[in-house]
């Protein structure tokens, strides 16, 4: 008889996230576990607890999900775990920081319905941000045929972020990623010219692209805002496009419209971690899982 599944939820944020929690729980786990304002310090001793208290038979049934706000804090603590893990002892993990990989995931698969994203100009406006790294991280890696790959404008109100993430990624999986100034809206507007798809990962109700984007000349042929609150971040795509053609030609996705594939990959994922007890859910694997679907 198998055991009941166990989902540990552990989140370096104050109060664990309940949206992350309410998704474990519509995914079919028995038992949540949640543990809020983890530190590196404090992960050996949970991990531990998860490793060591049933055999390696039934460790299929106990599995790890890390969330929270703070990306880089996320990513310690998932090492951290990972770290603890040696020969059959271990556990499966799905990390999901903001809901960055899952979202990031379905936004480029929805363009990719649409258009394919190998050798063409790509802008991601607020792309510093964490869905706007996973975007770029997918579109210069696994997501395109590296013999052909994008140029990936990454964009911010400060420059100097910009060329940070610009220079990690390329050291992470090489890619061309072209560090793109991206305040204004003046500045997004030229920096959208000539891309051939455009992503948008800004913050809630905050506008990133003006309503005359529509009508330049040059019109991306995908335009994604991942923005649901007003104002949106793409001033004409509305939250609920999910492949609308507009009058321009433009193909539009809105945050509702990319959401619906967002669950989907993030139920998928965490259903998966009770399948073996060796499998590390991280973005790329994430992306894979939406692929599949």
């Amino acid at each position: 008889m198998s055991k009941p599944k166990i989902l540990i939820q552990l989140d370096p944020d104050s109060h664990v996230s309940t949206f992350d929690s309410v998704v474990a729980i519509d995914s079919g786990v028995d038992q949540l576990l949640t543990h809020s304002n983890v530190s590196v310090e404090q992960v050996e001793g949970i991990v531990h607890g998860a490793m060591f208290t049933r055999g390696p038979g039934d460790l299929r049934s106990t599995a790890l999900f890390f969330g929270g706000s703070d990306v880089k804090k996320t990513e310690a603590i998932v090492e951290a775990a990972k770290n603890c893990f040696f020969g059959p002892m271990r556990v499966s993990v799905l990390s999901d920081p903001n809901g960055c990989n899952t979202t990031a995931s379905a936004a480029v698969i929805c363009a990719q319905k649409h258009i394919d994203l190998s050798d063409k100009t790509v802008t991601i406006l607020a792309g510093t941000g964490p869905v706007g790294q996973r975007v770029a991280q997918i579109i210069g890696g696994p997501a395109v045929d590296q013999s052909s790959p994008p140029t990936v404008r990454i964009c911010s109100r400060r420059m100097e972020k910009a060329v940070t993430v610009c220079e990690y990624l390329t050291q992470k999986i090489g890619g061309n990623f072209v560090p793109t100034q991206g305040g204004s809206a003046a500045e997004s507007l030229a920096a959208i010219e000539g891309a051939d798809a455009v992503f948008a990962c800004g913050a809630a109700g905050v506008e990133l692209l003006p309503a005359d984007w529509a009508e330049r000349s040059a019109l991306p042929a995908v335009v994604v805002d991942l923005n649901a609150v007003p104002p949106v971040g793409v001033a004409g795509v509305g939250v609920m496009d999910n492949g609308v053609t507009k009058e321009n030609g433009t193909v539009c996705f809105g945050a509702i419209g990319v959401g619906g594939l967002k669950m989907k990959i993030h139920k998928r994922a965490l259903q998966m971690l009770f399948e073996s007890n060796d499998q590390v859910l991280e973005v790329e694997e994430v992306y894979e899982i939406g692929r599949s679907l």
